[in-house]
């Protein structure tokens, strides 16, 4: 299974908040419960691919969505919390 990054959210508010801001989006982004592997609370997150990640976190800074946390999974197996800082390496541009 690939790795995918979920955000995590204070509230269900700021869940559909996101929801709306990525609706036409040109990134692949779904809103599913969180994983257990995350959290054992209930809660919504935020699924996208590793490679769309700085740019989703991007436009929820640019939007002021508070995030709880930022997590990278493979499979069932948790990679471990992520920096919830926009400029990662892999996202930075070259020059």
């Amino acid at each position: 299974m690939a790795k995918r990054i979920y955000f995590t959210f204070p509230s269900i508010h700021f869940a559909i908040m996101t929801e709306m801001l990525l609706e036409d989006s040109p990134w692949r982004v779904r809103m599913l419960p969180v994983p257990r592997m995350i959290s054992s609370s209930c809660g919504t997150a935020l699924c996208c691919l590793p490679e769309d990640a700085g740019a989703v976190l991007q436009l929820l800074e640019e939007a002021s969505v508070p995030l709880e946390g930022q997590y990278e999974l493979d499979g069932r197996q948790l990679l471990g919390p992520l920096s919830l800082q926009s400029e990662t390496p892999e996202c930075e541009e070259a020059g």
